[in-house]
């Protein structure tokens, strides 16, 4: 472990105690400049998009790329500012709980994405199985001293779940709760877009809740909902791309 496990230790318990009170807000980003935007802007932590990391990397979303580019990228970003940084570590890359918390250690990492999809087989993971796999993830990092911050992400509201549209927010709750009692810091729901949907997990989870803005949630009304987190993944580096095709476009080629 190359940091101090004194400092690591103290910026996972900063970084658990933003999920209460004011909302946290987390512009994802992907490498070390875009890491120090965001940190200079004054946001308090700092959070990685997979597929943003992925993307930059020439690889696929959805673990396509090797988890030690992702690790390294990542390590990057921890390295290039001194807030505390959460890492977007997709499905854990098949990796066993405590090399995934001695990993994340070993960058500067101190709370990380965990999400139910099986990339392997398409569609979600068995929830008791995830739940244990949770589980054996918060007990290494107890045993590592290090209580990392777990969001644990439910994918249900995802197309590629196979869950009917009409059954996605009861999915969501009894996930939420199985990943909840299993040692997760903050539940992730992506995709959900709806505000009765995010209310109605809100509200039967009790337990800190990331969410997304869209059209329909901006960032006041997810406060008002009580939502905890709110997280970017990839827009941010797609807007930045957007901006270097639209100013490229205008040279003569």
């Amino acid at each position: 472990m190359s940091a101090d496990v004194a400092d690591l230790k103290r910026n996972a318990e900063t970084l658990r105690d933003l999920h209460s009170g004011e909302m946290l807000v987390l512009p994802n980003v992907w490498d070390a400049a875009s890491a120090k935007v965001v940190a200079e802007a004054g946001f308090p932590a700092m959070a990685t998009a997979s597929a943003a990391i992925s993307a930059m990397l020439g690889h696929p979303d959805g673990e396509g790329a090797p988890w030690q580019e992702m690790f390294a990228a990542a390590g990057r970003v921890a390295q290039a500012v001194s807030v505390p940084v959460t890492v977007d570590a997709e499905a854990g890359y098949g990796m066993r709980p405590r090399e995934l918390v001695d990993r994340l250690l070993d960058i500067g990492a101190v709370g990380c994405n965990l999400e139910d999809t099986d990339h392997r087989t398409g569609g979600l993971r068995e929830p008791g199985e995830h739940a244990q796999w949770l589980a054996d993830v918060r007990s290494a990092a107890s045993d590592a001293g290090v209580p990392i911050v777990i969001n644990a992400r439910v994918d249900a509201f995802l197309p590629s779940s196979g869950i009917p549209e009409s059954g996605r927010v009861a999915e969501a709750v009894r996930r939420g709760r199985l990943y909840r009692d299993a040692g997760a810091d903050c539940i992730y729901p992506i995709g959900v877009r709806d505000r009765s949907a995010i209310a109605t997990v809100v509200a039967e989870l009790a337990i800190p809740v990331n969410g997304n803005s869209s059209e329909h949630l901006d960032l006041r009304t997810l406060r008002e909902l009580g939502v905890a987190r709110v997280s970017y993944g990839p827009r941010f580096y797609r807007a930045a791309l957007a901006g270097l095709k639209a100013a490229v476009q205008e040279l003569p080629a």
